[in-house]
Formats: C-alpha cells, structure tokens, sequence
C-alpha cells in the first residue's frame, strides 16, 4: 500500500476499521522523513518515541471503543512558532534556543482533541519573517520553498506528513503553498484561535494550513474552528463547516471576478499566459473588474500595520537589540521603527474600510481568481518570494486557498489563488472543487 497516495479522510476511515493503525502511520512518515530530510531540511524538531507514543495511545482509544477524532490517528507538522508542550518552540532565532513551552497553543490543543498526532515542528523563516530559512523545495532542491510556513509546505509536498500547520502575516501560507505546488488554505481572520502562537502583528497574524488534497484541507479547518476568548480577535459566532461545503455541489455555476491588480507587472510570462488560458476556458463564467484605485493605498496600508506592529512584538519579547538576530531582521528594524502613530491610524482605517468594501462584493461573486504567486519560488538561498499576491486579501482577512494547477519554468509549481467572502469558508470551499472538476472535463 502506497501511503502517500491516499488522503487523510482515507487513512481516518482505514484506522477506524481496523485496516491499518495510527503506529503504522506514524512510522511510516517517520521513516519518510529519515529519508528525505537530509536535504529538503523541513523540520526543526523530531522526537519518534513521542509520536510513536501518540500514535499507540490513538490506536488504544479505537481498540476500547473510545471516542474518535476526526483527525483520529492522523500525524501532522506543526510550524516552530506554535508552542507545544512535547517539542521545543524556538521559532528559528537563537534567542530562543531550547524553549520548552509549559502550554500547547490553542492549535495544538484542538488537533489533539480531534486525534490527530503532532508529528515534530517544522521549519520557519526567522521569527516568521523575511530571512530567508534553510528548507529546500522538494520539487527541485534549487529552489527555495518560500517563507515563512517553508517547512510545513515542503514537508507535505515531500510526502514527509499528510497535514501541516502555517501561519500568515502577509503571504506566508498562499505563497509557499504555490511555489512547492500543494493545497494551501488561510481561513477567515477571526476563525481560528492564535493563542500561544509567536505573535508579529495583531491585525494580520493568522493560521493556515497545508495539504495534497483539498478536501483534507476542508477537514482540518474544521477541526480547527474555534472560539477563544484569549484571542481578541476570534469571534463569538458559529464556524463555516468547510468539509459539508467541499462536498456539496453548487446550486448554479458559479461566478468569477479577475481584478487587473497594481501588481500584474511582476507577473511572469508563463502566469499570465497561463491565466488567461484558464479565462478563456472559463468564458462568460468570468468577469473582467477594475480594480478600485484604492488597491494600491491598501498595498502600503498592510506594509505599515505589518511594520508598526512587528516592531512593537520584537520589543515585547525584548530582541529588538539581540545579538541573536539575523543582519535581515537588524536592517528591517531600522525601517519599520520609522512608522509613525498617524501612518498606522490611517492604515488601520483603510483596512476597515476595505472589509467593509468586499462585504458588498461578493454579493455578485462567489469567488476572485486571482494568482497565489507572480511566478515560481525563488532559487534557494535568494529570499522567500513576492508577497504581493495576498496583500490585499490578507489586509482584509478574507479566506484564501491556492490550488496547484499551472506549471512554470524548470517544470517548478505556481498556484491558482481563489479568494472568497469573509465568514463564507464552506462556500469557497465548494466553488474551488466545482473549479477543479470543471477544469478536469475540459480538453
């Protein structure tokens, strides 16, 4: 049986029936990983005796007749910036060097109470930023993976874990999710709790996720969902079900919008080409909008909220003068300590109104096609890639997956982006598989 064929509903299904065991597995991601890591370099921290001993007590639970998660049994990779209590938390500085968290982070919390299997910790950029981490992209070890969810995007594209765990800030699971070519979700902002994670920016931190399959992607951000009143800015409402929306199928065809963005210029060749291939397939299905003018104000709004905000979590957690940090962080801190009160306050106010803006929207589209990438990765080593792709939605917190479906240079992945309306999860998730399946019909 070739694991790394089958989705994570299946393995769930499989394990519940006694076919194969959550040990079994576990094990064979673990020797997934040995073989493999040495030069993708995707995970931070690895303990096999403890998810080998996660593993066995799942497999006791089904064998008692226990209750059963939903993730039952399933092993996932867990981005370093999340705290978990079995595995250290060092969100790749130095300054943090062996943290040992007494707490699971919210995350961690509700995937074990859903059974799935904290598989190790992956690789981050440097405190989620911009310095470029170690992780090599497994469809060609050239190219780097993107940042700052690398090891959580590469492990899942390397066959090293069904599921993995990212964060956003700006791009950082939409972007990586593209350039390794695997599903990459980021929810509502609101959805999911961000307690015990590395905080950069109150505003625009959010979970995201990984998978090689879009309906894992649905499953997991059910078992995510939330509220948590630790989190100012979860909200106290019922959950979109993402998995009822990824398997039911439309009431009519859905509608698309293309915005023709500020950015299109960074666009490369093969994207745009590829694009409009994908237009022209779609026919009337597709609206043609101009962009407000107003886009590009929201492209600086979300730099400053970013930089206003991250300049002030550095110096909560006292590394704003560390010896510890990368010369990258150094030169950034230079900047972003320049924001001034009046350019966050007008930064803040424009994200609102952009929020405000989109709830109008959608009320003609069920989702944007939009790219999840200008190109593909980056070489290793050269940075983490072009953010630019999910500024204006991560500014708005709207729900963003990226689907891999066109092919770029050197054969390397570059993502199609669909962005829905904030609160309507289940419904982008419906129209990404009618997309997928509509474009599987075509010649």
């Amino acid at each position: 049986m070739h694991e790394n064929t089958r989705t994570a509903r299946k393995y769930v299904d499989l394990m519940l029936e006694g076919v194969i065991s959550s040990e079994y597995l576990v094990q064979h991601y673990l020797d997934s990983i040995d073989q493999t890591d040495g030069i993708i370099n995707a995970w931070a921290s690895i303990d096999q005796n403890t998810a080998i001993a996660q593993a066995r007590s799942m497999d006791q639970l089904r064998k008692k007749g226990m209750p059963t998660g939903i993730l039952h049994g399933i092993p996932v990779g867990i981005k370093d910036i999340f705290d978990t209590v079995d595995y250290p938390t060092e969100m790749n500085c130095l300054a943090f060097e062996n943290r040992r968290p007494d707490k699971d982070s919210a995350v961690v919390e509700s995937l074990r109470e859903a059974g799935a299997v904290i598989l190790g910790k992956t690789v981050t950029a440097e405190l989620a930023y911009t310095h470029p981490p170690a992780t090599r992209n497994p469809r060609n070890p050239d190219y780097g993976s993107g940042g700052s969810s690398s090891g959580s995007a590469a492990a899942v594209a390397a066959g090293q874990v069904p599921l993995a765990i990212g964060s956003q800030t700006h791009g950082s699971v939409i972007r990586p999710a593209s350039y390794c070519g695997v599903y990459g979700y980021k929810p509502t902002r609101g959805i999911i709790s961000r307690r015990g994670a590395l905080k950069t920016s109150f505003h625009l931190d959010q979970v995201g996720m990984f998978a090689l399959d879009l309906g894992d992607l649905a499953l997991l951000g059910n078992a995510l969902g939330r509220y948590d009143a630790a989190d100012d800015l979860c909200y106290l409402r019922p959950r979109p079900d993402t998995l009822r929306g990824y398997e039911s199928d439309p009431p009519i065809e859905p509608v698309f919008a293309w915005f023709d963005l500020p950015y299109e210029s960074r666009y490369s060749e093969v994207l745009s080409a590829g694009i409009e291939e994908l237009i022209d397939c779609l026919g009337e299905q597709v609206d043609r909008v101009p962009a407000p003018r107003s886009f590009v104000g929201l492209i600086e709004s979300l730099r400053r909220i970013y930089g206003y905000e991250l300049y002030r979590s550095l110096d909560e957690l006292d590394v704003l003068n560390s010896e510890f940090l990368s010369e990258t962080i150094r030169t950034s801190i230079q900047d972003i300590k320049q924001i001034t009160d009046e350019q966050y306050s007008d930064a803040i106010e424009a994200m609102h109104a952009s929020v405000t803006w989109f709830v109008d929207f959608f009320n003609d589209y069920d989702a944007i096609l939009t790219p999840a990438a200008p190109g593909i990765a980056p070489k290793f080593g050269e940075g983490t890639g072009d953010p630019c792709c999910s500024t204006i939605w991560t500014l708005a917190g709207l729900p963003c997956i990226s689907m891999p479906m066109l092919v770029g240079e050197d054969n390397m992945p570059i993502g199609l982006q669909l962005v829905g309306a904030a609160e309507q999860d289940d419904r982008l998730f419906r129209t990404a598989r009618w997309l997928l399946h509509f474009l599987s019909q075509q010649p």
